[in-house]
């Protein structure tokens, strides 16, 4: 049995939870989201708990078992509290600013990158090297922060470029003259 399948989601105040044949719907707080779902598995609300269930001991109905099970738990986080990621940017010169709806990034090549932000994600900036991208859906921030960090990733040798607050870059030497 899977250890995190297994374990039930706490509906937690606030939370309302529709499930359907295939889709299972939940609304709080801070907004809606709804997660479709195959037909190995089958979700139900039983005493304020989202449980998830395999139709059968096949290898795919395994794996689905703790996954739809981890996506309804981040659904119920994120319509309560919601997600955010933090990234940094090292560099002289490099910066960041929003102007509107867009996110215009000057990393080092001739002309400023211009990211649009999506409607469903809030992104903040602090200072010039600072960019907090917020929203209720996990897999959303992480796409939209990972495509900024893409623009100029970390280089090992001096730590220019975008990374996330909590990512430890390993630094390398770089030449040495041997003599």
């Amino acid at each position: 049995m899977s250890r995190i399948g297994k374990l039930p989601v706490k509906i937690l105040q606030g939370v309302k939870v529709d499930v359907d044949a295939d889709r299972v719907k939940v609304e709080g707080p801070k907004g809606k989201l709804e997660q479709k779902f195959t037909p190995e598995v089958s979700v139900s609300v039983e005493d304020n708990k989202i449980v998830v269930h395999r139709k059968s001991e096949s290898r795919r109905a395994k794996a689905f078992h703790g996954l739809y099970r981890k996506l309804i738990s981040n659904m119920v986080d994120g319509v309560t509290r919601g997600f955010s990621k933090t990234l940094v940017i090292n560099g002289v010169g490099y910066r960041a600013e929003l102007r509107g709806k867009s996110l215009i990034l000057n990393l080092g090549f001739s002309n400023p990158i211009e990211y649009p932000i999506p409607d469903d994600l809030t992104v903040t900036c602090e200072g010039n090297n600072k960019i907090i991208i917020s929203g209720i859906d996990k897999q959303r921030v992480g796409q939209v922060s990972a495509e900024i960090r893409s623009f100029r990733p970390p280089e090992p040798y001096k730590g220019k470029g975008v990374k996330y607050e909590n990512e430890i870059i390993r630094r390398k030497i770089g030449k040495s003259g041997i003599k």
